[in-house]
């Protein structure tokens, strides 16, 4: 049994004394039931405990989302480079956490954090056909040619072969880039190979799932299960 308080720090939901104020609201449930004592206790293993009408995960998995900045590698460690993890509460890093595959160094937006390997594997194998959606800013005015590439699939310099992606184009030197798998550097070299060299790149959803704006660079909030669920949705291209 835990105090309520605890249960959800634990979770990595916020800070201690943010959470007092918060179950002290009104804004948490527990197996239906509204609770606003922060000293109240409960069984992590049983309990359903929502906040703002999220579920909440409790039993030792852990679902989190960031807004990555630019200026961190996404790793669980490197010996010359700050990594992602190095921007998460010590109570956050002691659940074990890992990223969910990866983002360049100057690549920024929404990354997730887990210690659950099956949901790692499902949304980063190309087999489950997850979406990533991703925001770039390039040197250059893509068209209807680049467009027509990217639907066919394109064969990179090195003989990689890129699957059938979406490339949304306004007539600007911004676009939107929808791709199905995660090869190194992917979208920069996709869009590298039609002359479009990228000056910025951010993910903006991984397959159902949005980037929370709300989010600081650099801080992250936990997944509900219905995110969670979102994130798992196949979206033919």
């Amino acid at each position: 049994m835990k105090r309520l308080d605890k249960l959800l720090s634990d979770a990595g939901v916020a800070g201690r004394r943010e959470l007092k104020q918060l179950i002290r609201q009104g804004r948490v449930q527990v197996d239906g039931r509204t609770v606003t004592v922060p000293e109240e206790k409960f069984d992590e293993k049983t309990a359903v405990v929502t906040v703002d009408g999220g579920t909440i995960s409790t039993v030792g998995t852990y679902y989190y989302m960031m807004d990555k900045p630019a200026g961190v590698v996404t790793a669980t460690e490197d010996r010359t480079e700050p990594t992602v993890l190095d921007l998460l509460p010590a109570a956050v890093r002691r659940q074990g956490v890992f990223p969910v595959g990866r983002l360049d160094k100057d690549t920024t937006g929404l990354l997730l954090l887990t210690n659950d390997g099956d949901f790692a594997h499902q949304v980063i194998s190309p087999k489950s056909c997850i979406e990533k959606c991703y925001v770039a800013k390039v040197d250059g005015i893509p068209d209807d040619g680049d467009v027509q590439a990217f639907r066919e699939g394109i064969e990179l310099k090195d003989g990689t072969v890129c699957l059938p992606a979406v490339l949304e184009i306004d007539g600007t030197d911004t676009c939107r880039v929808i791709v199905r798998e995660g090869k190194y550097h992917q979208v920069k070299r996709m869009l590298a190979s039609r002359g479009k060299t990228v000056m910025t790149l951010r993910r903006v959803s991984v397959g159902g799932l949005l980037l929370d704006e709300n989010l600081s660079p650099g801080c992250i909030r936990p997944l509900s299960q219905e995110e969670r669920q979102l994130t798992l949705v196949k979206m033919p291209l």
